[in-house]
């Protein structure tokens, strides 16, 4: 697991998040990122991000009053079972 400080990027920090996930974490590692919250608007724009480039989000916490961390996995996030007695009522 390896941290990362995208505070000084402000809010401009999510293509050099997706850089990071890209080049510097294998896969099924996770990593850590603080970044600033700003408006608030950064925290559903990340999870979006994450989801878009088929990472993980694991973990999301405000840190203190400006800054957030987030714990991203390199993965895919799990497809959920459907059972199948549930499958054949869906398909009925």
């Amino acid at each position: 697991m390896k941290r990362y400080d995208l505070r000084n990027h402000k809010e401009n920090f999510t293509n050099r998040l997706i850089e990071i996930m890209n080049t510097d974490i294998s896969d099924g590692e996770n990593a850590i990122f603080i970044f600033e919250i700003g408006d608030f608007s950064a925290i559903q724009n990340v999870s979006d991000v994450i989801k878009k480039n088929k990472f993980t989000l694991m973990n999301s916490l405000k840190y203190n009053e400006v800054d957030w961390t987030i714990v991203v996995k390199k993965a895919t996030p799990p497809v959920p079972e459907v059972a199948e007695e549930n499958l054949e009522e869906a398909t009925a």
